[in-house]
């Protein structure tokens, strides 16, 4: 029984990669992973939505990652589940700053709040999202704090001032006094006088 459902599901595989504009295509534990440009992403994910040998109809997950040393540094990967087949597929597809993302919102009502976490944290924008704003920060926050090149400390600094009677907004100033180092090593073999 396992040999043919590793059979079945290898073809389906095959099936999949002639059907669909993938241009990667990998088999990892009974999961599937393709990788498809932003352009294709809404036309398969509609077709494994739709599709009878598909029917893709729950969308568990939708996640980024910063890679900034690549020219498209952003990656999204949107995680499928089949409940009438019991498989799972998950969909790659990568950007950058200025080139925007179709929704999803349409085909995957859950997306909503994926999307715009995705957006308030990365800075992806998706276009025809119904209401792209953010979910987590605050909305005066400027930036994407998820980014690899955010600064670990922000753009600004809250302080309550007690002789105003105020919180005061600042801007952050990371002065560093200028060091002089000692480079002798006390643990070494060499007697230093």
């Amino acid at each position: 029984m396992h040999k043919l459902l590793n059979y079945s599901f290898i073809a389906y595989v095959n099936k999949l990669t002639k059907l669909l504009p993938i241009s990667v295509c990998k088999v990892i534990n009974q999961e599937m992973l393709i990788s498809v440009t932003k352009d294709y992403l809404f036309f398969t994910l509609l077709f494994l939505h739709h599709h009878t040998n598909s029917n893709f109809q729950l969308l568990t997950c939708i996640s980024g990652v910063d890679y900034p040393e690549r020219l498209n540094r952003f990656e999204i990967v949107y995680e499928l589940l089949s409940i009438s087949y019991n498989c799972r597929i998950r969909i790659k597809t990568f950007t950058n700053e200025i080139n925007p993302i179709f929704s999803i919102v349409t085909l995957f009502p859950c997306a909503n709040w994926w999307e715009r976490e995705i957006w308030d944290l990365f800075g992806i924008f998706f276009l025809t999202h119904p209401d792209l704003r953010r979910i987590l920060t605050d909305y005066g926050f400027e930036g994407h704090p998820l980014r690899k090149d955010f600064p670990l400390s922000g753009f600004f600094e809250l302080r309550y001032d007690e002789a105003q009677k105020i919180v005061v907004c600042e801007l952050i100033e990371l002065n560093q006094e200028f060091r002089t180092f000692n480079f002798h090593i006390p643990w070494s073999n060499k007697n230093n006088k």
